[in-house]
């Protein structure tokens, strides 16, 4: 029947979805096109696990890859599969409890910092009173970023510090809710003498928020 062949088809998506590793690799994708080596660094899986998964990903029509020399470039065949990912990771906020619970002990080593909402962000950065922060890798940031926002990988941050300015508080973004390097960030800057924040939107966020006000 074709509602059976259908559904096969749609089965075919969601079963490459059920790998916590492929989620990982389809969250990093979303900031950008990454090498099979730097998606194995960032997730500490070994490379040989990695091309297993973007293979699996990749049968699903959810990635495609490029070669550059020697190396292999994998990014997300469209930015419909990071809206998706968008809508998964909301969608298991609502329904799962456990996710909350996770959030708030991962940021309970972090207490020092002052949440800044997207909606009150985005009008106090109108007016130009605070300084945007972006703090993943630079290739993300060139990849795509929130307008206006200034490049400072995390990494970078302690010895850039001294050009940012005192007069204005910082508002520090990285990937998203789950990304830890703009908490990094904030207790850095606020060591230091300035007023930051953590924004927990990423670029991806951040557009679909821009896409509403329209």
């Amino acid at each position: 029947m074709w509602k059976d062949r259908l559904y096969q088809e749609f089965a075919r998506i969601g079963k490459s979805f059920s790998s916590p590793k492929r989620l990982e690799l389809l969250d990093l994708l979303a900031q950008g096109p990454k090498s099979v080596e730097a998606l194995s660094r960032s997730t500490g899986m070994s490379i040989a696990n990695v091309s297993q998964h973007l293979q699996t990903l990749y049968e699903a029509r959810l990635v495609r890859f490029t070669k550059k020399g020697t190396f292999v470039i994998y990014e997300l065949v469209d930015a419909s599969v990071a809206d998706f990912m968008l809508s998964l990771h909301s969608l298991c906020e609502k329904q799962l409890v456990e996710i909350q619970r996770i959030k708030t002990e991962i940021l309970q080593h972090h207490v020092s910092m002052e949440p800044i909402s997207l909606e009150g962000f985005v009008k106090r950065m109108e007016k130009g009173e605070v300084l945007l922060l972006d703090v993943r890798p630079r290739e993300e940031y060139e990849t795509d970023h929130i307008p206006g926002a200034i490049s400072i990988p995390i990494e970078e941050l302690e010895q850039h510090i001294s050009s940012l300015p005192a007069s204005k508080e910082i508002v520090a973004y990285c990937r998203g809710p789950y990304c830890l390097m703009s908490a990094q960030a904030v207790e850095i800057l606020n060591r230091e003498g300035h007023k930051a924040f953590r924004l927990e939107e990423g670029v991806h966020e951040w557009r679909q928020y821009a896409e509403q006000q329209h």
